[in-house]
């Protein structure tokens, strides 16, 4: 299995174990207030905006909240800054850290603090860019494709792979082809789960059970910070390690 889909299938199955409902909402409505302030309240003239418009609706948002949170965002803006912590997790794991705030101090303090508390600590920017490559990656549900009939269309607009994830589909793409391969799947009519900029780790860091348990731990507390958007990493998560999740 290729490293991005073993992480494809790993964000995936974490999400479903311990998601909540509460914190994708809450992800998504401060997606849509960026995008808003950016480009308008026109999903039709702003692609970020119709993006996270169909990301809502990949996690069942109704729709009254996602016209509530545009409305909202286009009368009274939250003044949303994108902040990323490097640093490293117990057992040497590299940790990226994506934060959209109103409050750089609080969330300085707060990912930092996190850190420290489960064993880690907090690098210099850039530290780690080396360890994870930018990645577009689209989760398409086997049933919204007919994947024979596209399959050409997608490599035309740039798909590197074309991962079989059992009910999904996962495609990944360059940074510099998300958009591209964005516009053709509307094109095609084809309706995303979930489309995102992800960073993907070029290799994987194997440590014994109760490490990665350990560093999972940091994680789940990082994933509950409100201003904390997306938490990557290079944990390899053997067979043993998802064993040990399924019975937490």
């Amino acid at each position: 299995m290729s490293g991005h889909n073993k992480w494809s299938t790993i964000k995936r199955k974490k999400g479903a174990l311990d998601a909540k409902r509460s914190k994708e909402f809450s992800r998504i409505i401060k997606e849509i207030s960026v995008a808003v302030k950016e480009g308008g309240a026109d999903p039709e003239g702003n692609p970020r905006l119709r993006l996270a418009i169909n990301n809502a609706k990949g996690v069942n948002m109704p729709k009254e909240n996602i016209l509530r949170a545009i409305t909202k965002a286009e009368k009274d803006p939250e003044n949303l800054q994108e902040l990323t912590f490097e640093g490293y997790g117990p057992g040497g794991i590299a940790i990226f850290i994506e934060c959209l705030t109103d409050n750089n101090n609080r969330t300085i303090s707060a990912v930092r603090s996190t850190l420290t508390k489960k064993g880690g600590n907090l690098g210099t920017n850039g530290s780690l860019a080396f360890l994870f490559s930018r990645k577009g990656i689209f989760t398409i549900a086997k049933d919204k494709i007919n994947l024979d009939e596209v399959e050409l269309d997608l490599i035309d607009a740039g798909a590197q792979n074309i991962d079989d994830n059992g009910d999904f589909y996962v495609v990944t793409t360059e940074m510099e082809d998300f958009g591209r391969m964005n516009k053709k799947l509307e094109e095609l009519k084809i309706e995303v789960e979930n489309a995102s900029l992800q960073r993907i780790p070029n290799d994987f860091k194997s440590v014994d059970k109760d490490t990665a348990m350990k560093f999972l731990k940091l994680v789940e507390e990082l994933e509950d910070n409100d201003d904390v958007q997306q938490v990557y990493h290079n944990l390899e998560l053997t067979d043993e390690v998802m064993a040990a999740m399924d019975n937490e």
